[in-house]
C-alpha cells in the first residue's frame, strides 16, 4: 500500500520552505501527499519553538493530531522543526504519541525518518544544524502559484539576548549566488512572478562566502531572471543596511519599494540590553536615508514590548517614536522569557498583564498611523498582482508592491482587467486601515 502523507506547517516562512522541500522529497519517493491529516497514514508536523505561544501551539497541534491514531488511519506521527531542535529529549521522553523527530538541519532525510517510524523504531534525527538546502532538492510550492519564498541563508550570528534562533537554526550560512539563481529560474519556469527573499539576517548575505556584502548584487541578478516581475526583501538587519543596498533598491524597478526591517525597540537602554547594533540616532539616520532615496518605500518593522527593564518612560518614548516615524506596517510582540537566552536571566522582568497592555496600546497607535498612511494611495494607479476572486463580494483581491503575502494588506478590485496570477493596473478609490479598494484599468 502507498502511504498517504500530510505535512502540517506552523511558524514562519522559513519553516514553510522546509515543509515544501520535505513535500518534494516525499513526492519524489512515491508517497501520496494529501492535504487533510484525517486522510493520512503519516503526518508530519513542522513546528515552531520561537516563543512560548508558538511552543504551546506546536504541542497542542501534536496532541490533537495524535488522536487520529484512534479515529482515523494514522500510523506514524513525525515532528520536525525548531521545537524538535530545541527539545528533542523532552519530546521523546514526555510525548509517547510521537513516532519520530527530525531537526532543522536534517529535514532532507525525511524519507528515512518515515521508513523507520513506520517500522516502530522511534527515530531521532537531530544533529548540529549545518545543512543548507540546494536547488537540486525537489520542492512543491504550497503558496499561490505566482509567488514563492526563497531562503538565501540559514541561521544567525547576531546573538540578540532575547532570541533562541541560533540555538534552533545554527550559525549564519549563506547559499551560493548560483544555487539561488538556479532555484529562482526553476520557480519562474513554474509561473512564479514574485520572489520574496528570506533569511534570519538577509542584509548579512554573502559575508561568510564572499568578500563583503553581496545582497545588492543578488537582488539585481534575481531581478534579471526572465519571468520574475517583483523581488521582495524580508528580514533586513539595520546594522548591515548599506548605502549600496539603498541605491540598488532605488534604481531597480523590479525590486519592490518595500523593506522589512525588524528594529525591536527605539530606546538605547533597551537596545543595549537586547544586544542590538546601533542606537536610535543610527536608526533614524538610516530611515531618513532610505526615504530620501526611495520616496515611495513602504517600511515594515516589528517591536518587542515588555522587555526586562523597560520602564514606563521607555515605553512612552517608543510610542512617540512610532508616531513620529510612521511605519507603513508594524508588528508588535510581547517579550517572551525564553530559557537558554541571556535575557531570561536579566532582572526586572515585567508581568504579563503589563506586556499585553503595552502591546495593545502600541497597536492602537499603529492603527491610526496605518490609516493615515493608506490615504496617500487614493487617486493613484498601482500595479497589482491579482491573487483570487471573492464570489460573495464579486471582487478580485490582490496586492501591490507595498504589501507582502500573508502579513500585509490587500487591494479589492472591481472590473478586474486581468486573470488571477497576472499583474494589472488598479486606480485606488478608497483606503482603509490596512487595505485598499479600486477599479481595474483595461
Amino acid at each position: 500500500m502507498i502511504e498517504k502523507v500530510s505535512v502540517v506547517t506552523l511558524g514562519c516562512e522559513k519553516n514553510l520552505v522546509d515543509s515544501e522541500i520535505m513535500s518534494g522529497l516525499i513526492h519524489q519517493r512515491g508517497f501520496s501527499l494529501v492535504e487533510k491529516p484525517e486522510d493520512a497514514t503519516v503526518v508530519i508536523v513542522n513546528t515552531c519553538g520561537f516563543i512560548d505561544a508558538a511552543k504551546e501551539e506546536s504541542v497542542n497541534t501534536i496532541l490533537n493530531l495524535a488522536e487520529l491514531k484512534e479515529t482515523a488511519r494514522l500510523k506514524a506521527l513525525i515532528v520536525s522543526g525548531c521545537l524538535t531542535q530545541r527539545y528533542k529529549k523532552e519530546l521523546m521522553d514526555e510525548m509517547p504519541e510521537i513516532d519520530g523527530i527530525v531537526g532543522t538541519g536534517d529535514f532532507h532525510r525525511i524519507n528515512d525518518i518515515i521508513d523507520e517510524a513506520l517500522r516502530g523504531r522511534k527515530p531521532v534525527y537531530v544533529g548540529n544544524p549545518v545543512f543548507n538546502y540546494e536547488e537540486k532538492l525537489p520542492r512543491l510550492l504550497s503558496t499561490a502559484r505566482h509567488t514563492a519564498y526563497v531562503k538565501i541563508a540559514e541561521g544567525c550570528d547576531n546573538a540578540c539576548t532575547f532570541c533562541s534562533i541560533p540555538i534552533m537554526r545554527g550559525k549564519f550560512r549563506s547559499r551560493s549566488v548560483e544555487s539561488i539563481l538556479a532555484e529562482v529560474q526553476s520557480l519562474a519556469d513554474q509561473g512564479v512572478k514574485e520572489i520574496s527573499l528570506i533569511a534570519q539576517d538577509s542584509t548579512n548575505y554573502g559575508t561568510d562566502l564572499y568578500d563583503g556584502f553581496k545582497l545588492p548584487e543578488l537582488l539585481n541578478r534575481v531581478s534579471e531572471v526572465p519571468g520574475i516581475e517583483w523581488v521582495r526583501l524580508h528580514y533586513a538587519y539595520p546594522g548591515f543596511f548599506t548605502d549600496e543596498l539603498i541605491e540598488t533598491i532605488a534604481a531597480n524597478p523590479k525590486i519592490c519599494n518595500y523593506i522589512d526591517m525588524p528594529l525591536q525597540h527605539s530606546e538605547d537602554t533597551i537596545l543595549k540590553r537586547m544586544r542590538r547594533p546601533g542606537r536610535q540616532r543610527d536608526v533614524r539616520e538610516l530611515i531618513g536615508k532610505i526615504r530620501s532615496h526611495i520616496p515611495e518605500v513602504a517600511l515594515r518593522t516589528s517591536m518587542i514590548v515588555g522587555f526586562p527593564g523597560e520602564t514606563e518612560e521607555d515605553f512612552e518614548k517608543l510610542c512617540d517614536f512610532v508616531r513620529e516615524v510612521k511605519f507603513d506596517r508594524l508588528g508588535v510582540f510581547t517579550y517572551s522569557q525564553e530559557e537558554d537566552t541571556p535575557a531570561n536571566r536579566l532582572p526586572d522582568q515585567l508581568p504579563d498583564e503589563v506586556k499585553q497592555f503595552r502591546a495593545n496600546t502600541l497597536m492602537e497607535i499603529q492603527r491610526q498611523v496605518a490609516t493615515e498612511n493608506a490615504s496617500k494611495y487614493v487617486g493613484r494607479t498601482l500595479d497589482v498582482l491579482v491573487e483570487r476572486y471573492d464570489g460573495r463580494s464579486d471582487v478580485f483581491i490582490g496586492r501591490s508592491q507595498y504589501d507582502a503575502p500573508e502579513v500585509d494588506g490587500e487591494v479589492y478590485i472591481t472590473n478586474c482587467p486581468v486573470q488571477i496570477g497576472e499583474m494589472g493596473k488598479v486606480r485606488i478609490t478608497h483606503a482603509y486601515e490596512y487595505d485598499l479598494s479600486g477599479e481595474g484599468i483595461a
